[in-house]
């Protein structure tokens, strides 16, 4: 992508993600996302009702009467995007494809982020871990990873989300909150690194959809391209039952992530292509509070 046409695209991205950061996720994110714990504030004078195990003994022994520790919550919040860009994130049937979605998501998270002074950082994934960008603040940060977002060449069309949530567990070591953003059609079993990224993190999987992806026109023999591993394949879609074969097993797949998400405590949301993202992305915010 040219300079001009890479400034122009940041700089748009920008001015939509500010706009929906204020109007919409300013209130919500203080009171959707929790901080990291509780941090150490001061010490005081025992108060009768005060529990026992928040007694400082040292500050106790010295000045010979009993004192507390006080903590406070950790408002810093450090956000990381995993975000898959393989070759089934280059679909979309409308202008927009399910890459182009994603980083409109990200843009947003981003400046949702940044607005409340916390930390972003990205990890860009097909089947290996193509780019980490460290979690940092500021503006100057968020412009920058959407620069890399818009600018990225894959070395890889395939999919590992698994990789990307080992990279994550392994380099992310403090509480953060975690957005997932995925078509999730991955061969692989990343289930159980999901589940494991929940126990350390807080985990949002976000599915990008096209609708197209399930409803083939009925034109007789169709051939399919997968754009992950560059095979063709040919299907009669004027057949029920060849069509239902294929909507069967993604529906599985999709009732698999959903049931999991579920019973792990992962919120999941679907954002699709053709539609505004800003709905599911609003309710999600809110159902948090």
């Amino acid at each position: 992508m040219e300079t001009k046409e890479l400034l122009r695209k940041i700089q748009l991205l920008e001015i939509r993600a500010k706009g929906l950061t204020k109007q919409i996720f300013s209130g919500d994110y203080h009171s959707a996302f929790k901080g990291r714990g509780m941090a150490f504030s001061e010490v005081r004078n025992y108060q009768f009702g005060d529990e026992v195990r928040t007694i400082d003994w040292n500050v106790t022994a010295r000045y010979n009467e009993p004192f507390i520790k006080v903590f406070e919550e950790e408002r810093e919040l450090t956000i990381m995007l995993i975000i898959d860009l393989s070759g089934s994130s280059e679909f979309g049937r409308s202008a927009q494809s399910k890459k182009d979605l994603a980083i409109e998501i990200a843009a947003v998270l981003s400046f949702s982020a940044i607005s409340n002074n916390d930390k972003v950082g990205a990890i860009l994934l097909t089947d290996t871990v193509e780019k980490f960008i460290a979690p940092k603040k500021g503006r100057k940060h968020a412009l920058f990873l959407l620069r890399e977002l818009l600018n990225f060449k894959p070395t890889s069309k395939r999919t590992n989300l698994d990789e990307g949530l080992k990279f994550l567990n392994n380099v992310q070591k403090k509480r953060s909150i975690v957005f997932v953003l995925s078509d999730f059609i991955d061969e692989n079993s990343y289930l159980k690194s999901l589940k494991l990224a929940r126990n350390r993190h807080d985990t949002v999987a976000i599915k990008l959809y096209d609708r197209v992806e399930m409803e083939l026109p009925n034109l007789g023999w169709i051939q399919l391209f997968n754009a992950e591993t560059g095979e063709t394949s040919w299907i009669d879609s004027s057949s029920t039952e060849a069509v239902n074969r294929i909507y069967e097993e993604r529906l599985n797949k999709d009732e698999q992530l959903q049931i999991e998400c579920s019973k792990s405590g992962i919120d999941l949301i679907t954002c699709e292509t053709n539609e505004d993202f800003i709905k599911p992305l609003t309710k999600l915010f809110k159902d948090r509070k």
